[in-house]
């Protein structure tokens, strides 16, 4: 369906623009809201001339929120809160809190959906909150949240030294880790020599069997020739035995 919308909204369109939307949203949401009529040329002239009004309107806004920009060059609010171990909060700052802290400086009060938190803070230190003073202007202010009874100057010392204890860690670390390195290389050296021994040794192997084989081999034909000689005599014994049997027959 085609319609022309009436009043901004967020995400589908802005007074006076003719935009075609599916039906069931036109009929059940657009439509019984008056935030848009179908495209008509009667709803299309009303419309422009609203969006005639609404730009001027427009204009004035941001050019007070430019106003509020220049205050807030600079500009830093601090918030004091109950705080508990490692610098966790009892509690949360929100953006209503923010809102509240700028009135005085700014002279104004934002509404708390103008403190674009993404989410409540609940620890201490200083953080950029983006503001939307208006639709087109938008800047930042820093925010100190301190524990009670802590100065800025306090907060920013230890956030400071929070932020070289890593650094510092980090070079602890360095030398640390070269010398672990070193016994590394070390012990590679140490597993490479055995390896070398062992090779070594069956190189050798083989000739050191060679040789006690070739010491045993004469042993073991004298032995041989130990256990044969026996046999040989009583052989020849029996042969003289039977010549002399003969000689008396």
């Amino acid at each position: 369906m085609k319609v022309v919308f009436l009043e901004e909204v967020e995400g589908s369109g802005r007074i006076g623009e003719v935009r075609n939307v599916a039906n069931g949203y036109a009929r059940n949401y657009l439509l019984p809201r008056k935030l848009a009529v179908p495209a008509t040329d009667h709803n299309v002239r009303i419309a422009q001339a609203r969006a005639e009004v609404e730009a001027k309107r427009q204009a004035k806004l941001d050019a007070d929120a430019e106003v509020l920009a220049e205050k807030l060059v600079g500009l830093s609010v601090s918030i004091e809160v109950k705080v508990g171990e490692q610098g966790r909060l009892y509690g949360s700052v929100t953006g209503r809190d923010i809102s509240e802290a700028l009135e005085k400086p700014l002279g104004f009060l934002l509404e708390h959906r103008q403190v674009e938190l993404e989410e409540p803070i609940r620890q201490v230190g200083v953080f950029e909150v983006p503001l939307r003073l208006s639709r087109n202007v938008r800047r930042s202010v820093q925010v100190a949240v301190l524990g009670e009874g802590q100065t800025l100057e306090e907060l920013l010392a230890a956030v400071a030294a929070e932020e070289e204890q890593p650094e510092e860690a980090a070079e602890a670390e360095a030398p640390q880790e070269a010398e672990v390195a070193e016994p590394e290389e070390q012990s590679e050296e140490v597993a490479e020599e055995p390896a070398e021994e062992a090779e070594v040794e069956e190189e050798e192997k083989p000739v050191e069997e060679a040789e006690v084989e070739e010491e045993e081999k004469p042993v073991e034909e004298a032995e041989v020739e130990e256990e044969e000689k026996p046999v040989g005599e009583a052989e020849v014994e029996q042969t003289q035995e039977a010549a002399e049997e003969s000689s008396q027959e």
